[in-house]
Formats: structure tokens, C-alpha cells, sequence
């Protein structure tokens, strides 16, 4: 009796032959995922995520859930502190249906998990035409043996999500570049479908939005010649833009800035100190740390590299465009070849070295690929000497792929081991705050993820990253952050903190700092950002302590310039970039009077020169100005450059200086210059006229 095959047979078995080359990656992938997973759960004994920053992703998540758009706390508007748009929208689907609290870490595992194995695809897709299948095979091997990828994975970020948009911007657009009769409106659609969301991940893959432009920008599908036609082919690839301009344009529109507050807090190119002429020379710096160090596998990155990698890692940069001379890909291999030099775009970043480095390693798998271009480069060279030696290459790359993979059980302890230091800190600080805290408090913090989102307090990020308008404060320094919370302390108490849980090292302001409550000491991590955080009661009775010279001056107050208030130093001019120092010397300085009274005052240290401009009184007037110097320091006061007065200042903690000054025509050039090569602590300055 004759039989018929089922209908849906020749569909599964091609299915299946489609399946089938991507079983090792998933099963390379499970074990991974197991066993880091395994890991976390017998450190810490429930889900654990080994970077603060995973809790702000949960906390946005758990407000778009909640029907809050981007605001980080209830009943507040859109904040900028979600570095990602994308990612906390993707998890929030499953804390809306019940993965709440910890459980919340299992959605963000899956994603980082799902993603790695998508990454290595991709890169065997991405290489395949390069260096061919068993190179590709090698290249994938490679990227799934880097421990940083499974780091990132566990970390609750989004960082293998990021590397994947980006692997995938470069292999679709070699498709594109490549193939003519590829180039379709589905493959543009693609295209412009990852340049949008690539930014939306990270800024960073913005990167992944340039790529698009270019590729679209000079390979035209050449399907419509006319003038009218090469005007829509660039429209189209204008439409790549769309990814990099919205976050800024959605910023601008609900907070009233372009740049996030993470911008403004980690960006150099904003910062008051390493930013403007700085710049290009602390970048520098940066980028001789990452080729002395971080590819050489020391310090930072010897977790997950091995030492002495340093000439390997050139020579697998270089090997990358050896594989597109050998494979005449050579769009293929630019792509891979720009976004391995992606890796240097966080050399910009004030945080740079910061959470095992995870702002380098989206664009690791690039690399991943170099060491698979350098062992094909390497068999090669070996084939010309004897041909039998050229199937080395894939041995070649499995050797990487070894001593990669050798720093595995290394970096799979350290991500559980920073989970539990995470979870014994911030974490149980966030619970204790929950249970111990009286309703209605509000809490300062300095590593705002956690803590928020276990206390159910309202939160005040002294950093800036999701409370709107403090990220300028905590660049400026702890003087600064001291003047601004006196100014809140006039005009909207109700905003400051009704405790602190901070490091007191980072917070570096222990004028505000009350009442011991608790703390949690972690010494076995090298994750946080100190051994002890703190709970404090806040205190403000030594705010405005320092507003008024020690001495009464007679006559009436003109002027004031409040040093480190960046208010007062805007309304007066005061330039910050010509007296050196920076943030770690604007702080908060205190003295005790000759009747017992403790003052405090924020100063920038380590001046060298003052610039600003003050009133000056038409008739006789005094200018008291408040100076330190550890070492002692003589001073040049001079106003419109015509010199008033020399002043030796004692070493000490600080002194007044009363100076006669007037003749003015109303507002004058003050500068203060030492003129021995000391420099000097600046706090204040007063002006009073005279009485008739």
C-alpha cells in the first residue's frame, strides 16, 4: 500500500538543516549561562547582578511597567538617567507580569544571554567571507571563549545586546556593499532598522548608525539613475540619523538639555576640568592606558586577558585588513575594522576603567574576529613555506580561543563574587532602608540603582544620574555640592535629603553627614566603589555657618563672590580654567573661630591664579577675601590690573584678609595672583562701601 509523506515533513527537515549549525553556540552558550548563573545563585543565594547600574535599568523598567515614562521615581517627570532607552522597555514587559524584586534579574539574564549566542552568529556570518567557514567557525569560538562577554552577559546591562546591533550594522551593510542585486528595500530597511535602534541601546551605537550612513551613502542601489532618484537615495541614507538625533531632541524636549545626565556626568568633553583645552590631552592619557595596559592584559583587564597579549592584539588589528587584501572584501573588512577602533570612542569618558570596563567591550567581538584574521594570516604564511601547513589556521585560532577561555573560571568567579558584594552592600542597604527608614524619607546616595530600588524611598542622587539638575554639582566637586545644598536649604528644603547612604570618601562632605545609623563593610571585592557605605541622618546646621566674614565690617554690603558656589562664580565671572585644580580639590573646608565656633565654607584648592569681577565702591569701600594655603603663600591682589595690596597668608586651614579698595567705576577686573609659586585655597570674598 503506498503511503504519502506528511505535507509538513520536508519543511521541519529543512528547518532542521537550517538549525542544526547553530547547536553549538546554544549549547556553548546554555553552559555558560549555567554555570555563571549556578555560580551567582550558591554565592549569593538568590538572583544577583554584579554592577549597581543593572538596578537604575530595573528601577525605569519597573516605571514603564507601571505606566511612568522614564521617571524615576513616582510622581516625578521624564529624567535622562536611563543611558538606554531600549533596554529597561525590554525588560519591563516581564516585571509587568510578575517578575518583580530579584526575579526581575532572570528577564535581564535571558536577554544577556539570548544576545551572546546572536553575537557569535553573527560574527561567524560577518567573518565567513573573509577569512572562510573554519575561520569563522574559530571567530565565533573566540568570541564565545572572552570572558568579558560572559561578564556582560551576567551583569544585567546591556552590553551584549549592543555588541550584537553592531556586529549585525557591519554585516549588513557588507551585504549591501558588496552584492549590487542585494541591494533591496528589505536590506535597507534592515539597515536603517538597526541604525535607529543601535542608539537607542547605547549611545555608543551611534556607531552602528555612521556605518549605515556611509554604506548607504556610497553604494546607492543604482536602481533609479535620475536626478530625482539619487536625491531619494540620499534621503534614505539621512534616514540612518534618525537613531543618533531622537534621544538628544527627546532630552531636549522634556528636560530642556541635549545631553543626557550620564553625558554630563562620565563625558569628558563636558566636564569643566578635563573638558575644552583639556580634552585632547586627558583622552591621550586614556589611550596610553588602553594600549599599555588594558590590551596587554594588566591591571583592569587581566581578568579577561591574557598577559603580555599586546602584540597579538596589533597583530590581529592589523591581520583584519590582510584577510580583506586576501578575500577582496575590503568593505567587509573596514567595517570590522572601524568598529575594533570603536573600542578607543570611551577613551573620552571620564569613567573609562570603570565596572570592568564595560564601556570597551561591545566592540570586542571586532577583535574576536582580528585573532581569527591573524591565525588565518599566520597559516598562510606557513602554507607558503609548506602547503600542508596551511589548514593551521583553524589549530591557530582554537589556541586563542584557549587562552582566552582559560580566564573563564577566573572571570566567572569574579562576576559572582561582585554580585554578592553588590548584594551585601547596596542591596541590603536598599532592604534595611525599606524596613528601618519612617515613611516619607528621602535618601542621598551616591549609587542611586539598588538602593532605590529595594527601599521604596524617594531618592536623591547626589551624582546627578537620575536626579534632574544635580550631575553639574557633582562634577564641580564636594564645594560645590555644599554651596548648592545651602542655596536648597533657602529656597526648597523639602528637596534635601532627609538621610544619606553614601561612601563618605566619594561624598566628601561630611558637614551634611548626622547621626550614624548603619553601614556595610564588604572587604573580599574589588567592584565597589568603597569597602564601607553608610547610613547617616542628614544634618544642616553647619550650612550658612560660613556665609559671614568672622569680623563685622562696617558700611554696607556691595558684593560677594561665593567661591565654589557655581551660581555666584557664573554671576561674577570667575574662571575656573586658569587657577588649576580640579574636582578632587573643591571641597569643603572648616575652621573653628577664636570663640569656639565651627565654620564651614566650600574653597577651590590648589589656585594658582584668581580671576573674577566684583563691584568696587566709587568712594572708600573693603574688600575682606577668605583665603587658605597648607604651605603658606604671599598674594598679589590686584583690581582693573593696577596692584592694591600684597598679603601673606599664614599656613592654616584658612584666614580673612580685609583690603582697601575703591575709586571703581562700578563692576572691575579682581584677580589674586601668588607671587612666590605657592598656591593658595580660595573661598570668599566680600565688598562693603563705606558709610557717608
Amino acid at each position: 500500500m503506498e503511503t504519502t509523506e506528511p505535507p509538513f515533513r520536508p519543511r521541519f527537515d529543512s528547518w532542521l538543516n537550517r538549525a542544526l549549525p547553530y547547536v553549538p553556540v546554544l549549547v556553548v552558550t546554555l553552559w555558560l549561562a549555567r554555570t555563571t548563573t549556578r555560580n551567582i545563585l550558591a554565592k549569593v543565594g538568590e538572583p544577583a547582578v554584579p554592577l549597581d547600574d543593572a538596578y537604575i535599568h530595573f528601577q525605569y523598567a519597573r516605571a514603564l511597567a507601571e505606566g511612568r515614562f522614564f521617571a524615576f521615581l513616582p510622581g516625578d517627570s521624564y529624567t535622562s538617567g536611563a543611558t538606554s532607552l531600549l533596554w529597561p522597555a525590554m525588560l519591563a514587559p516581564f516585571y509587568l507580569v510578575g517578575f518583580q524584586d530579584t526575579a526581575i534579574i532572570w528577564a535581564a539574564w535571558f536577554w544577556g544571554w539570548l544576545f551572546l549566542a546572536l553575537l557569535a552568529v553573527e560574527v561567524k556570518r560577518l567573518a565567513t567571507p573573509l577569512i572562510g567557514e573554519l575561520g569563522a567557525i574559530g571567530a565565533a569560538t573566540i568570541t564565545l571563549a572572552f570572558g568579558g562577554h560572559t561578564w556582560f552577559a551576567a551583569s544585567g546591562m546591556e552590553v551584549t545586546p549592543l555588541a550584537y546591533a553592531l556586529a549585525l550594522s557591519a554585516r549588513l551593510g557588507a551585504t549591501w556593499a558588496e552584492r549590487p542585486e542585494a541591494r533591496t528595500s528589505t536590506l535597507r530597511g534592515q539597515l536603517l532598522a538597526v541604525a535607529t535602534l543601535g542608539p537607542l541601546l547605547r549611545p555608543e551605537g551611534m556607531l552602528a548608525s555612521a556605518l549605515v550612513l556611509g554604506v548607504l551613502a556610497l553604494w546607492p542601489s543604482g536602481k533609479d539613475n535620475s536626478r530625482r532618484g539619487r536625491m531619494a537615495e540620499r534621503a534614505w541614507a539621512l534616514a540612518a540619523l534618525i537613531g543618533p538625533v531622537f534621544p538628544p531632541l527627546l532630552n531636549r524636549l522634556l528636560t530642556g538639555h541635549f545631553s543626557t545626565t550620564t553625558t554630563q556626568v562620565k563625558w569628558m568633553g563636558l566636564n569643566p576640568y578635563y573638558g575644552g583645552a583639556n580634552f585632547w590631552h586627558s583622552t591621550r592619557n586614556n589611550l596610553a592606558t588602553f594600549f599599555t595596559y588594558l590590551l596587554d592584559g594588566r591591571e583592569w583587564s587581566a581578568i579577561f586577558i591574557p598577559a603580555g597579549a599586546f602584540p597579538v592584539a596589533i597583530g590581529s588589528f592589523v591581520a583584519i585588513l590582510y584577510a580583506g587584501a586576501r578575500s577582496r572584501r575590503w568593505p567587509r573588512a573596514i567595517l570590522v575594522l572601524i568598529l575594533a577602533a570603536g573600542m578607543a570612542l570611551p577613551t573620552t569618558y571620564l569613567s573609562f576603567l570603570w565596572n570592568r570596563l564595560r564601556y570597551l567591550w561591545p566592540f570586542a567581538f571586532a577583535w574576536c574576529i582580528g585573532l581569527a584574521c591573524l591565525a588565518r594570516a599566520i597559516a598562510d604564511l606557513a602554507a607558503s613555506i609548506r602547503p600542508r601547513y596551511g589548514a593551521t589556521g583553524a589549530m591557530l585560532a582554537g589556541i586563542g580561543a584557549g587562552m582566552l577561555g582559560h580566564h573563564l573560571p577566573w572571570t566567572i568567579d569574579d562576576v559572582a563574587q561582585s554580585a554578592s558584594a553588590i548584594h551585601r552592600q547596596q542591596v541590603y542597604l536598599g532592604r534595611w532602608a525599606r524596613e528601618k527608614l519612617p515613611v516619607g524619607s528621602r535618601i542621598g546616595v551616591n549609587d542611586t540603582g539598588a538602593i532605590a530600588y529595594f527601599s521604596g524611598h524617594r531618592v536623591f542622587d547626589v551624582v546627578g544620574l537620575t536626579t534632574p539638575e544635580e550631575a553639574r554639582y557633582w562634577v564641580a566637586g564636594a564645594g560645590s555640592r555644599f554651596e548648592h545644598y545651602e542655596r536648597l536649604h533657602r529656597q526648597n528644603p523639602s528637596r534635601l535629603p532627609t538621610h544619606f547612604i553614601v561612601y563618605p570618601h566619594w561624598m566628601a562632605c561630611d558637614a551634611v553627614l548626622g547621626r550614624e545609623l548603619t553601614r556595610a563593610t564588604v572587604t573580599d571585592q574589588s567592584i565597589l566603589g568603597g569597602v564601607t557605605m553608610i547610613a547617616h541622618e542628614a544634618r544642616y546646621d553647619r550650612l550658612h555657618s560660613g556665609e559671614q566674614p568672622e569680623r563685622s565690617v562696617p558700611g554696607r554690603l556691595l558684593d560677594e563672590l561665593d567661591v565654589s558656589d557655581l551660581e555666584s562664580e557664573e554671576a561674577h565671572r570667575y574662571d575656573v580654567a586658569i587657577g588649576g585644580g580640579t574636582e578632587q580639590e573643591n571641597l569643603v573646608r572648616s575652621t573653628v573661630t577664636d570663640l569656639g565656633i565651627e565654620k564651614y565654607d566650600g574653597g577651590r584648592g590648589k589656585r594658582t591664579q584668581d580671576r573674577f569681577r566684583l563691584k568696587i565702591p566709587a568712594g572708600k569701600g573693603t574688600l575682606v577675601a577668605r583665603w587658605g594655603a597648607p604651605a603658606g603663600a604671599s598674594l598679589s591682589v590686584r583690581v582693573d590690573g593696577r596692584e592694591v595690596e600684597r598679603v601673606e597668608i599664614e599656613p592654616g586651614s584658612w584666614s580673612e584678609h580685609e583690603l582697601t579698595v575703591g575709586g571703581g567705576a562700578g563692576e572691575a577686573l579682581v584677580e589674586v595672583i601668588p607671587t612666590d609659586g605657592r598656591s593658595f585655597t580660595s573661598m570668599h570674598y566680600w565688598v562693603y562701601e563705606a558709610g557717608p
